[in-house]
């Protein structure tokens, strides 16, 4: 195995290093094919890094790279210690990590601890009663009425061993026993793993879901999907487990970054802060909720003050105490431009949106594609879509519509617009892959694409590279105080970052339509710089803004 220099990151790594960092996640499988065989790999990564680095990228999170069945697309894990052979291999892997941190990218692993692949080496250990893995599931005689979260009930019967598991997820991701103390060590010794090979911390998938409620009692009737959340999520011993692991990265000065669905900023705050602390940062949902409920087939028109409370809300919360992670696309969500922009002011929104979030108070994460505006996939029938999510939601909510207007329901939805391939050219398979593609390309690659974008100074592939240095280089976009103006607006998102006498002020407009401006106290005294604009010869001065239009500015200190 190639000499592993990660060791020596590590010594580098400062406390608080992450506040810094503007990371990429890399959704493997659809970033870059580089053997040809028409899936993305470590082959590919390895070319793109000099890429991500232009970009001003330092830091890469890996959505789960391991040995896996896929019927999760890698969330379903058969083995924590190796990787997917359709990636690479161990030794590609450390190549990758080495040049990743040459290059001063930091590289995060995906943890998948709440359940595991039933391929996976322990249930089929467990499913046989073999020790010490009798009880590293959650297994019953008889089932309560907890339903999946993807699909049907979220028990099912084990023919070989007699008994129902647990599965909050696909029947192929049976939930981990985490009350047994021997499954907690597994977890810490995957920990050191993977640090001691160099890696910079963990994203770590619904890890508020890892403590079950004693006695399993049963959830609510009628509710479908989440009818037993109460029983699961922010169970009795999660700070208690979620401390053992947080040892382990403390001692190697590694980020975690806790996802948990449907946290709200208070429940986060146990995670983030005081003696129950276990996370540096917590993906929130609440923001992505602007245009649906509680899931995005459930589709809402978007509402921009819904969007700005959610946001005003973490980032004042958390002022001060912890630190926001900054997103808008990551792989569970539909395109940003497709949902919250508009794919008519194509250029015009993705760069405003852009801006919306790189300002904010937090860690920014650019998910692949968005930087270049990667827009939502409309396929022709169920039957064409492959995300295991998508096919539950439409096969089990609001069956008594039309057939038509289900499939919209996934066209707007679907976690699957995340996962089609990276646009690199405009050439044979989007420069993606020089093989057969394993899932279908956009058809808007030929303009859509880093190679059109690449060399355009207005390009939103541009923007982004602007958005990134100008937050690198400025203190106060990085750790100013964080202040909404107009909260209850419906076209314009406000807020001003100030830090030692400077200010800036982030004006971005989400209307289709031409919008006039009174600027908020106090901007306006005429003592404005504009220092940043998504349209060509922007007049700062003027306070009637185009569709979509976003400006920066910045007051002269007094």
């Amino acid at each position: 195995m190639e000499e592993n220099q990660g060791r020596q990151g590590l010594k580098s790594r400062r406390k608080g290093w992450f506040k810094e960092t503007v990371f990429y996640q890399i959704w493997i499988r659809s970033f870059a094919d580089g053997n040809g065989d028409g899936i993305g790999d470590l082959y590919g990564v390895y070319d793109k890094l000099e890429y991500l680095h232009d970009l001003g990228i330092d830091g890469i999170w890996f959505s789960p790279i391991y040995p896996s069945p896929n019927a999760d697309f890698g969330y379903d894990i058969s083995d924590y210690r190796n990787i997917h052979p359709d990636y690479g291999t161990l030794e590609q892997f450390l190549k990758v990590l080495n040049k990743a941190h040459s290059l001063g990218i930091r590289v995060l692993m995906d943890l998948v601890v709440n359940h595991t692949s039933d391929e996976h080496m322990w249930f089929q250990m467990s499913r046989r009663r073999i020790a010490p893995y009798t009880d590293y599931y959650i297994w019953r005689d008889e089932p309560n009425n907890w339903d999946s979260l993807f699909e049907g009930k979220a028990w099912e019967y084990d023919e070989l061993r007699g008994q129902y598991y647990l599965h909050l997820f696909s029947k192929k991701q049976p939930d981990l026993n985490m009350d047994n103390p021997k499954v907690r060590q597994e977890v810490r010794e995957i920990m050191r793993f993977w640090l001691d090979m160099g890696v910079d911390g963990f994203r770590e998938d619904v890890i508020t879901f890892i403590s079950k409620r004693e006695g399993l009692p049963d959830g609510l009737p009628f509710v479908p999907a989440a009818n037993a959340i109460m029983h699961y999520k922010d169970g009795p011993h999660v700070h208690e487990y979620l401390r053992e692991f947080r040892r382990i990265a403390e001692e190697y000065n590694a980020v975690q970054i806790g996802e948990g669905p449907m946290t709200t900023v208070q429940s986060a705050m146990q995670y983030l802060t005081g003696d129950t602390k276990s996370m540096d940062m917590m993906i929130s949902f609440d923001h992505m909720l602007a245009d649906c409920i509680y899931t995005e087939y459930l589709h809402l028109p978007f509402s921009l003050v819904r969007f700005k409370r959610a946001v005003s809300r973490w980032q004042t919360t958390l002022a001060g105490k912890s630190w926001n992670v900054l997103y808008l696309e990551n792989h569970d969500h539909p395109r940003i431009i497709s949902r919250y922009g508009s794919e008519d002011y194509w250029r015009e929104s993705g760069t405003m949106l852009a801006m919306c979030y790189l300002f904010l108070q937090g860690t920014p994460f650019v998910y692949q594609g968005q930087e270049i505006g990667m827009t939502n996939i409309r396929l022709d029938s169920i039957a064409d879509y492959i995300d295991v999510q998508s096919k539950g939601n439409y096969e089990r909510l609001l069956t008594f519509e039309p057939e038509e207007k289900r499939l919209h329901r996934v066209h707007v939805s679907s976690r699957d617009s995340a996962r089609t391939p990276v646009q690199w050219t405009a050439g044979k398979n989007a420069g993606f892959t020089t093989g057969e593609p394993w899932f279908v390309i956009n058809p808007n690659y030929t303009h859509i694409n880093v190679a059109a974008e690449q060399d355009d100074p207005w390009s939103i592939l541009s923007f982004y590279k602007k958005c990134i240095a100008l937050r690198k280089r400025s203190k106060t976009l990085l750790y100013g105080s964080y202040r909404e103006f107009y909260p209850n607006d419906p076209h314009f998102y406000i807020y001003e970052r100030v830090h030692d006498k400077t200010r800036y002020l982030i004006v971005c407009s989400f209307s289709e339509h031409e919008q006039v401006l009174t600027m908020p106290e106090p901007y306006c005294s005429g003592k404005l710089q504009l220092v940043l604009a998504n349209y060509p010869g922007t007049n700062g001065a003027l306070p009637t803004f185009r569709p979509y239009e976003a400006r920066v500015y910045r007051m002269r200190k007094t």
